[in-house]
């Protein structure tokens, strides 16, 4: 019956020159809003003046998971998504290997904007963004946070410890489950470590419901 009618109103318009029907625009969400306002921040004058564009974040809202990173670099800022140079395929591989697709997961960084010369972020930079994080953990809701080394896990969790006493274990902050582990560029450089961060992958990862441990 619908259909009939609409085909009716269809029919009426075409008779009368209509040769368009008016689509009604969805409004914006609150996340499309607050992304937009974080692709035109200006914040941190150095980073927006040199950066080809604001890396916000990419995955799954409804991801129980998300993956933080410290920066993006050079193939960040050109794509405009977190983690897909050689770091980043790393993590996105080791993700498939153990059964977990990209697209599962939420990733993004603690700056949205690549430093000059992939710089180490200044604490002044990261205060700034930072909030931009939390709002997002906000939207997301996820059961934890793997901050990916020794700069997203100290920023997180306000502290000078390093990775290797820090990671594989949960830690909890402002109601977040942290679970540290190594960056996947630091596993680029000593292989050796890999085994150990696919641990800590599986365990998150199992942790979350995303794969099975058994």
């Amino acid at each position: 019956m619908r259909e009939r009618h609409l085909a009716r109103h269809v029919e009426m318009e075409r008779l009368f020159g209509a040769d368009f029907l008016p689509i009604a625009r969805k409004a914006p969400s609150d996340f499309e809003v607050f992304r937009g306002q974080v692709l035109a921040c200006v914040k941190c004058q150095e980073l927006a003046s040199t950066r080809t564009q604001v890396v916000f974040g990419v995955g799954s809202l409804s991801s129980p998971l998300v993956f933080v990173g410290e920066a993006p670099g050079g193939d960040e800022d050109l794509q405009g998504e977190p983690f897909v140079g050689r770091a980043g395929q790393l993590l996105t591989k080791t993700l498939r290997k153990l059964g977990v697709s990209r697209s599962q997961v939420y990733i993004a960084n603690i700056l949205k904007c690549r430093p000059p010369g992939n710089r180490t972020p200044r604490p002044e930079e990261m205060s700034a963004c930072i909030p931009y994080l939390f709002r997002q953990l906000q939207f997301i809701r996820p059961k934890a946070v793997c901050a990916m080394g020794n700069i997203a896990a100290q920023t997180l969790l306000n502290t000078k410890t390093g990775i290797t006493q820090l990671r594989g274990k949960y830690h909890d902050f402002n109601g977040y489950q942290i679970f540290p582990t190594f960056h996947p560029a630091y596993i680029l450089r000593n292989m050796g470590d890999l085994p150990k961060f696919e641990a800590d992958l599986l365990r998150v990862l199992g942790d979350c419901g995303l794969v099975s441990q058994s």
